[in-house]
Order: structure tokens, then sequence, then C-alpha cells
């Protein structure tokens, strides 16, 4: 999912009991993990999709403070770095 909407920007993936898909955030270099219910990990992409930061299973009522460099913010089910393999410098391509 994308979310390209302000309604689905507001919300992303806040009071979700159980998480199985991910969310991207274009435009977005920083985010909070407030009202979560569960732990996500989270990729920060440059515009060309290279990875530049990963948190795994970031926790509730936390926040990333704007990182520069950063152009898409995407949102993970817990465990989806380390099931993918994803490490800093993978490239990720969204449509």
């Amino acid at each position: 999912m994308i979310a390209t909407t302000f309604f689905k920007r507001l919300l992303g993936l806040m009071g979700k009991k159980k998480i199985i898909k991910g969310m991207a955030f274009p435009k977005c270099n920083s985010i909070h993990t407030f009202f979560m219910l569960e732990s996500i990990d989270v990729l920060m992409l440059e515009k060309s999709g290279k990875v530049i930061y990963l948190y795994e299973r970031f926790t509730p009522w936390k926040l990333i403070l704007p990182k520069k460099d950063v152009y898409t913010t995407i949102e993970l089910p817990k465990g989806s770095i380390e099931k993918l393999e994803i490490k800093k410098g993978s490239y990720i391509i969204l449509p």
C-alpha cells in the first residue's frame, strides 16, 4: 500500500491489531509509532530507492526524527527485514 492521501498518511498502520501488509510513505523522512499496537520494521530510502536507514522491531510510542536524504519511509510487519534479507544499500522499487 502506498499512502497517497492525507488520511492514509495520517492513519498509516495505527490501531492495527495484526499488521500483515506494509505501507510506503513517499516524501516522508520521519515517523512515529504513537497508538501502534505492535512493533514494526522501518525502511528509509533515498529518492533512488536505496535503503539508507533500517529499524527492526521498532516498538510503539517511539519517534524517528527527520533524517537527511530520506525521501520515502516504508513501514513493514515486524520480522520483514530479516525475512527478506534487506540491508543498508539494498534497493527497493516502488510502483
